[in-house]
């Protein structure tokens, strides 16, 4: 489909880019011209969809700078005003990120799970949708995806080792009430990233990451830390690996039961009061844990 690339930049002459000349020149309206095979909406529009799908599918790579404006317009042949629209579409989609000053540019950012865990914390703190709304729905998703682990056929060399990996993790770190949550927060969120469905992976996922940002908070604004007793945190501690051993076994249904019953006691120790705070995700997921400053 792209069959004339550059050296350069590995920017290509396309079937977009030539309709797009056409209609700058005005060739469309001519009665002789082959009626072309793309609805010609607002240039802005089929630009912003042509990079978007580069973008997705991963021609243009995470982190990589678009070519300046006057190469853009080379292969674009549109005004400034509608390429910059385009631009402004694709960074109010999170796909781009426009750096100023010299060094500046349009920085591509592929879509992940942490930008779908923002965006939906926006839509739910738009809404004044409580912690407790999200803690309910993670009582419905998480130990499904705890079954889904134990339904995989590779979960002995896939699941099973980076969970218990994680587990002795928390184990090292149980005198420290920051430290063991943010290991046991990774554990519930691997549960998920390990259950080999995408579609949850991504769904799922998105909420973990704001119950997470909400139990940092959390644990690090305890300043006594026997509001959680050891004994309790080690009694957490035996649960995830009884969570551990179903999976291990292939018992999606003690998987399932398990994880549903654990995280009714996980979810009290940092209450569910107050509504989503999107803000609260991005700070937490920007900030290193304290051990690794």
């Amino acid at each position: 489909m792209f069959p004339q690339v550059t050296a350069r930049d590995n920017f290509v002459t396309s079937p977009l880019s030539t309709a797009l000349g056409l209609v700058a020149r005005g060739y469309v309206h001519n009665r002789h011209v082959a009626e072309p095979t793309i609805q010609f909406r607002r240039l802005a529009e089929q630009i912003a969809d042509e990079l978007r799908r580069r973008i997705l599918r991963g021609e243009l790579a995470d982190g990589s700078i678009l070519p300046k404006e006057d190469e853009l317009l080379v292969e674009f042949p549109v005004s400034k005003p509608s390429l910059r629209e385009a631009m402004r579409i694709l960074e109010a989609e999170g796909l781009l990120r426009v750096r100023r000053g010299k060094l500046g540019g349009a920085v591509v950012r592929r879509p992940n799970a942490a930008n779908v865990a923002y965006t939906v914390g926006l839509v739910l703190g738009s809404q004044e949708v409580g912690l407790s709304d999200v803690g309910n729905a993670l009582l419905q998703v998480e130990p499904a995806c705890a079954g889904l682990c134990a339904q995989r056929a590779d979960r002995k060399r896939a699941v099973v080792p980076q969970l218990r990996r994680l587990h002795a993790e928390a184990v090292e770190a149980v005198e420290d009430l920051l430290l063991v949550t943010s290991a046991s927060r990774r554990f519930h969120e691997s549960l998920v990233s390990l259950c080999g469905n995408k579609t949850m992976i991504i769904l799922a996922g998105a909420l973990e990451m704001l119950w997470s940002a909400h139990e940092t908070s959390w644990s690090s604004r305890v300043t006594d830390g026997s509001i959680v007793p050891i004994e309790e945190r080690v009694a957490v501690l035996e649960d995830h690996l009884q969570v551990i051993e179903a999976i291990d076994d292939g018992d999606a249904r003690r998987a399932y039961d398990l994880a549903a019953a654990h995280l009714i006691d996980a979810q009290h120790y940092p209450g569910s009061s107050g509504i989503v705070d999107p803000a609260s995700l991005r700070n937490w997921a920007h900030s290193p844990p304290e051990s690794d400053r």
